[in-house]
This record gives C-alpha cells, sequence and structure tokens, in this order.
C-alpha cells in the first residue's frame, strides 16, 4: 500500500479530474507528485432522436455518479479508507455543441452535441460576415441556426452553454466556462469573446427579431490557474449521492477535452501540437502567430492559458474499425474460438502491423457521420478494393487504421501550406493508442511527422510482439524515473486534474512552465519517426482515398 497516498487523500490534499468524453465518463484522483492514484469510469452513448445525436441530463448525471463512485470504491479498496474531501475539481467534457435554457434554468430543446452537422448555413453565414472560420458544430452555430430556423423556443433562451459548462454550473451555480473552451463556443480574443465579432454577431441576430446580447447568454470566460467556485452541497450530492463527498472544495475553469488533451500532453507551448483519437479524431497545433486567412477546414481555438491553437477536427475515427472487430469476434465465437475484447483488439491490431504499406488496393470510410473536412455530408461507411488487389485480413486492418487517420491527414495538409507552421512532433493520446504501438507508427507513417506517447519506464516494448520490429530503430525513449505512472488511458481526465492542481499550485508560473518542471520532467514518452515505406504506402492508399470520395459523397 502507497503510505503516502493514503496520507494525501485522509488529508484532503488530491485532486479529482473528470470528463465526460463521447463514450465514456472517466473520473481520476491524483496525489501531490501529479500522478493518478485512482480511477474510475461508466460507459455511455449518444441517441439519434428526431434528427439530432444528443445525451439526456439524466444519463449526464448518472454516468457521473458512476464514475465517481468507482473512483470512491478504487480508493476504498486500494488505500483502505473513504474519499471525503479533495484539494480540488476540475470538469472537462466533449466540446462544443448547443445547451439551451430558460430564466427558471429548464432545458428548452434537448442537448446537442459536436456530431450534429445540421448547422451549415448558420456557420456558412457566420464564417462570411465575421471573418473567421465556425464550424458547424461550435455553440454559435447552433445558436444561430435556431434563430435562423425560428425554432418555437428561441425567445425563451436565457442562457447557452456546453455540456462542461452545464456540469460546472450544477456543481458549482457558476456559469463559467475555461478560456479553451470557450473558444469552440464564439472566438475569443485576449481574455474574453471577441468583441468585435460578437457586435457583428448580435447585428446578425438582431435582423432576425433575437435582441440579445451573446456575450451575456454565453458564460463568463477565465484563464486556466484562476478559481471558478467551489463545490456546493447540492453539487456534492449531485456527483455522490452518499453524501460522502464534502462540499467546499474549489472548482478550476471547466475546459473541454482539446484543452485536457493538450494539458495531458505538455502541449502548450508554441509549436507543440497533440493528436486525439477516439470516436472523433483531431490535432492541436500552438500557433506562433494568429492564422493569416480563413481556412474552412482549419479551425482556431486556444490552448487552457489562452494561447491561439489550429485546430483540425474530423467527426469520425474508431466507431467503425469497433465495429469490425466485434464483426471478427462475433464469427470468431461461431467457430468456438470465443475471446475477449482486448485479445480482439490485440489481434486486430498486429494484423494491421503486418498488413502491406498501401493495405493491397483496399480502400476503406469510416463515416458513420458527415465529415465537413472531405465535404462528406452523410455518414456512409463504405469498403471497396480493385479487382486486383490482395483481400487480406492484415491487409482489411490496416485499411481500417488507415481511413481513421485519413481525413486527418488531408486537412493537416492545408495548414504547413497555407502558413508554414507545423509540429516538430505530436504527442499522441486516446483509445487507438493505448495497448500497442501499431497506431502511434502507423499515425507517424500518415503525418510524415514523429508522434509520442506517454508511457512507464518499466514497461516491456511491445514492437516485436505486434510485428513491427522493423521499426525499432525508430523508437527513442527519453529518461524517465521507473516508478513513473502509465497515464495514456486515463487521457483528459488527468489532465484535468491537472489544471485543478495547477489552479492550487501555480503561484505565477506560466502552465507551460509548471507543466514542465512540476508534471512531465520524470515521465517517459515514447518517440516513434515515419517509415520511409509506411509513408510511401500511405499516400498510395490515400490518392485512391481521395479518387474514391466522390462515390462516398453521391
Amino acid at each position: 500500500m502507497d503510505i503516502n497516498a493514503v496520507k494525501t487523500i485522509a488529508d484532503g490534499r488530491a485532486c479529482l479530474g473528470i470528463e465526460l468524453g463521447s463514450t465514456r465518463i472517466k473520473a481520476c484522483l491524483i496525489g501531490e507528485e501529479l500522478s493518478p492514484i485512482a480511477s474510475g469510469s461508466s460507459q455511455w452513448e449518444n441517441r439519434l432522436e428526431n434528427g439530432y445525436w444528443t445525451y439526456s441530463l439524466d444519463d449526464v448525471q448518472k454516468g457521473l455518479q458512476c464514475a465517481v463512485g468507482e473512483l470512491m470504491s478504487d480508493v476504498k479498496k486500494r488505500y483502505g479508507i473513504k474519499l471525503e474531501r479533495v484539494a480540488g475539481i476540475g470538469i472537462s467534457a466533449m466540446m462544443h455543441g448547443f445547451l439551451a435554457f430558460d430564466e427558471n434554468d429548464r432545458l428548452l430543446t434537448p442537448f446537442r452535441t459536436w456530431r450534429n452537422t445540421t448547422t451549415e448555413r448558420a456557420a456558412d453565414i457566420l464564417t462570411s460576415e465575421l471573418g473567421f472560420n465556425i464550424p458547424q458544430r461550435w455553440t454559435a452555430a447552433h445558436l444561430y441556426q435556431a434563430v435562423l430556423d425560428e425554432e418555437d423556443y428561441v425567445g425563451k433562451i436565457a442562457h447557452v452553454t456546453t455540456l462542461a459548462g452545464y456540469v460546472h454550473f450544477i456543481l458549482t451555480g457558476k456559469r463559467i466556462v475555461g478560456i479553451g473552451e470557450a473558444s469552440g463556443i464564439f472566438p475569443v480574443s485576449g481574455n474574453d469573446y471577441d468583441s468585435d465579432k460578437a457586435e457583428k454577431m448580435n447585428a446578425l441576430l438582431k435582423c432576425k427579431g433575437f435582441n440579445k446580447d451573446i456575450r451575456e447568454l454565453f458564460p463568463s470566460v477565465l484563464l486556466a490557474g484562476k478559481s471558478a467556485g467551489v463545490l456546493t452541497e447540492s453539487g456534492a450530492n449531485y456527483l455522490d449521492p452518499t453524501g460522502t463527498l464534502k462540499a467546499g472544495v474549489p472548482l478550476c475553469p471547466p475546459e473541454g477535452d482539446a484543452g485536457t488533451g493538450m494539458t495531458a500532453t505538455n502541449s502548450v507551448r508554441a509549436s507543440t501540437g497533440n493528436i486525439s483519437a477516439g470516436t472523433s479524431i483531431f490535432s492541436m497545433l500552438v500557433l506562433k502567430k494568429p492564422l493569416e486567412r480563413v481556412c474552412k477546414e482549419i479551425d482556431v481555438v486556444a490552448t487552457p492559458d489562452g494561447k491561439p491553437c489550429a485546430m483540425v477536427h474530423c467527426n469520425n475515427c474508431c466507431s467503425e474499425l469497433d465495429a469490425w472487430v466485434n464483426i471478427f469476434g462475433s464469427f470468431a465465437g461461431c467457430v468456438g474460438a470465443d475471446a475477449d475484447k482486448n485479445t480482439l483488439y490485440e489481434a486486430f491490431y498486429k494484423a494491421a502491423a503486418k498488413g502491406e504499406s498501401d493495405c493491397g488496393g483496399i480502400t476503406c470510410y469510416n463515416f458513420l457521420s458527415a465529415e465537413p473536412v472531405v465535404k462528406v455530408a452523410k455518414g456512409e461507411p463504405m469498403y471497396f478494393r480493385t479487382s486486383d488487389s490482395r483481400p487480406t485480413f492484415e491487409n482489411f486492418a490496416r485499411a481500417q487504421i488507415y481511413s481513421a487517420f485519413a481525413s486527418l491527414a488531408i486537412g493537416m495538409k492545408l495548414l504547413p501550406d497555407a502558413e508554414r507552421q507545423s509540429a516538430e512532433i505530436f504527442n499522441c493520446h486516446g483509445g487507438m493508442f493505448k495497448s500497442t504501438d501499431t497506431a502511434q507508427q502507423l499515425l507517424a507513417d500518415a503525418l510524415g511527422t514523429p508522434t509520442a506517447s506517454l508511457s512507464t519506464a518499466g514497461e516491456e516494448d511491445t514492437n516485436e510482439n505486434i510485428g513491427l520490429s522493423s521499426h525499432e530503430a525508430n523508437v527513442r525513449t527519453r529518461v524517465c524515473s521507473a516508478n513513473s505512472p502509465s497515464i495514456v488511458g486515463e487521457g483528459g481526465a488527468w489532465g484535468m486534474a491537472l489544471l485543478a492542481a495547477y489552479m492550487l499550485q501555480s503561484s505565477g508560473k506560466e502552465l507551460a512552465d509548471w507543466l514542465d518542471s512540476e508534471v512531465f520532467g520524470g515521465l517517459e514518452s515514447k518517440v516513434l519517426t515515419p517509415d520511409k515505406a509506411g509513408s510511401a504506402g500511405f499516400e498510395r492508399f490515400l490518392k485512391r482515398y481521395k479518387e474514391g470520395l466522390k462515390i462516398v459523397r453521391s
């Protein structure tokens, strides 16, 4: 038993980070060494209802209680004590989307998530009039589309927020978001929403009979390191109905999954970048200077401490791959070879690592929902192969992983050409990078840029085990302490816990400096460089992929 962790928890000096992701709600408790010491999670799924992807607010509460309850059970099991007090809490969730409430805090229309692509008209008008790319999933686009469509509840709107902003309000009574989260609601400038652009949007809304100032509708904005309220009694009961977790805890500004990803991968300094891969996939590159032109495939958001950041966001990543793993698992069961999920995924990734570099003529599209980056308006998963292709399981598995990266690769190629800004290395996090090096290596090949992921110093190198021995020369490891925790699977919840700790410990330090000195100085990072043959093979795959997009669009 870790005596230091026991004392930290008993004294109420641990920090709690919670992130509501697309398929999992994760809770992570960190100690004074800023490493995870306990965790919990719960599963949930979005639903397509009346043409909109949504989660119910009941599911939000149940999922949070389940994740926090599992974390508290983990504390009891590991350390033999109850988790009653923490030093700080941070809430994160998938960015963007639309939650509209009336003056009595009644939800006016079901939560519309980032996954919805029903706001094309609004996004196009706002982008043109504001001179700034406003993607369809941004909160401002959802609000303006609702006004354009004259939805019957529009006149009752008193507050508009995101999922992270909603949960933070429930816990503290404060309508606040971090600047990274705010930058996915509406463009930011300095430490707040861009006032000139806000006036332009207000004028557009007024022309449609909507006379409220968006700066009063949207939550207020705070930078990382600031206190954003304290956990109320009702907020504590919302998280833990057993009454064990005590109120009075300070909360840091809530952030989106982009901000927690940047924090969890130490990618908040200019020219650093990270890539998150799960239900969706997105890349973040902290800019040396603002973009000089509007590019509809590239979003401009902010780090948790307000630095401009280029984001390429793709709606589709792992869901289609997951579906095929399930299909192969069902087939295995039919022939009496039942296997658990971990075994199935390990076999799938191991096969992909052995596939031909161009997938042998096989091409896949993973579009379960629309994909604006490649101008696909409707989700239609597809698979095709040329008549002279080699349809092996290895080639098929590799094509599925390539398809998860293809739209992102197309979007990211626009940034260096347009602005001559690129990352020296991309730090990876998310479900795809948890178990083996395959996805990380194939991503490096696809982007032509080294990729890194955090792992334990004592962790066994699995390259040979998954058929990547030809890439062993490409692996570089940064020195770290032998007891560093593996936090790849903790992801955004760990990043959010770090932001809570930064609120308490920053002492005026810049976030990037604090992360360097206090968090990442002793952590190991496994770096994989692009394989020349792999990159050439991906380009051949991408050529077929681009040519076939006209079929998908039709």
